[in-house]
């Protein structure tokens, strides 16, 4: 098959654009021709929390990548349909996260449908985003209408499209693959000596871009806890933050905890993701909205015992005292899951089932279930 795929990659950096260059070699890999269409603007600098979007890591080699497309410019948006248009391209998968993108991927999509070949299908992170304004129930019916179908990476996700498809497309969920191109898992001693932390220490990560919906402060609140003192625990916050960090860096010295709480708060760059992963006991995800999440698809990918909350999909794929701790958000429960991993030393077996879980998250079965809803398309 010829496959456009549309969303945000290199030169971008964060984990939608490692998602969309990962599928994009996974359906090389299964023989397909492949192109992404990225952007020459993705957001206004004003609209962006972080300190830049682009990445420093080089282009992916096997991939063919064009910036091509300006979020806020309709004849750019018209101008990009038409050229997709003429590719006749069998399938356009358009890579949704976001309602700020809404007009844009749905222009596009308007007069890709016009060659009455090429078939669109969205591929939905968030439908409604994890803090909604009023635009989320505005701008997601334009794009909605302009696709044949929908795969979505949660079974909440499935919910939210259907509020806003008035015509009953056709839908399916396939969860988050695994992220498996970060390197091999390293030995702890060898990964903690590369982040200068001590090995007479246990450590609990939380990983990845710092927003209030990822409930760091619920995590910060459990770590204070006296009990986990008595096992020599540290936490690392390894992530850039996305908001004011004097709400936290506050917190964690009126919890008096400075000394067991290792912030690594730059952006993390790709070639020291393993040995964040390598270097912890357990991955901490205490997530107050979610639907799904990247983190644990790199915590199955280094075999990593995890602890979610019951949010969004997150209890799907982490079952309670199997791989890990499904929680409610709240500190107490966080801290007394915390406290019985290291004191009944769950580390061993939770990390062998999550051995015997990981192949339900193999890229080929997203492939398989977009071909599916493919297949149904009239």
């Amino acid at each position: 098959m010829k496959i456009i795929i549309i969303g945000t990659a290199h030169p971008y950096r964060g984990g939608l654009a490692t998602f969309n260059e990962r599928l994009a070699t996974q359906y090389v890999k299964e023989g397909n021709e492949v192109e992404l269409y990225t952007f020459t603007l993705q957001y206004p600098s004003f609209l962006f929390p972080g300190k830049t979007q682009f990445t420093d890591e080089p282009k992916p080699d096997n991939l063919n990548i064009f910036r091509k497309i300006n979020s806020i410019n309709p004849c750019n948006w018209i101008k990009v349909g038409k050229e997709i248009r003429k590719k006749q391209a069998d399938l356009v998968i358009f890579c949704y996260w976001m309602s700020f993108m809404a007009p844009c991927f749905g222009s596009i999509a308007k007069y890709i449908r016009k060659n009455k070949k090429t078939k669109c299908i969205a591929l939905v992170h968030n439908m409604i985003p994890h803090e909604p304004t009023i635009l989320d129930k505005i701008l997601p019916s334009y794009f909605v209408n302009k696709m044949h179908a929908f795969i979505a990476l949660s079974e909440s996700v499935i919910g939210d499209i259907e509020s806003f498809d008035k015509h009953n497309k056709s839908k399916d969920f396939s969860p988050h693959p695994i992220y498996d191109h970060y390197g091999e898992r390293l030995n702890r001693e060898v990964a903690l000596d590369k982040l200068k932390l001590s090995p007479d220490s246990r450590y609990i990560l939380f990983f990845g871009f710092i927003r209030a919906y990822k409930g760091l402060d619920l995590l910060l609140e459990a770590f204070a806890d006296e009990r986990l003192r008595k096992y020599n625990t540290k936490l690392i916050v390894a992530g850039e933050f996305y908001e004011d960090e004097n709400l936290y860096l506050n917190q964690i010295k009126k919890l008096n905890i400075e000394s067991w709480v290792e912030l690594h708060t730059d952006f993390i760059p790709d070639s020291l993701v393993n040995a964040y992963f390598s270097a912890c006991d357990i991955i901490a995800q205490p997530y107050k909205t979610a639907t799904q999440s990247g983190v644990t698809q790199i915590g199955f990918h280094f075999e990593k015992a995890m602890l979610v909350t019951k949010v969004g999909g997150l209890p799907e794929i982490i079952p309670h005292g199997i791989i890990g701790y499904a929680v409610e958000p709240q500190p107490n429960e966080i801290a007394d899951a915390l406290v019985d991993f290291f004191q009944n030393q769950r580390q061993q077996s939770f990390e062998q089932n999550v051995i015997n879980e990981k192949d339900k998250y193999a890229w080929h079965r997203l492939t398989a279930k977009i071909q599916s809803l493919y297949q149904t398309i009239k």
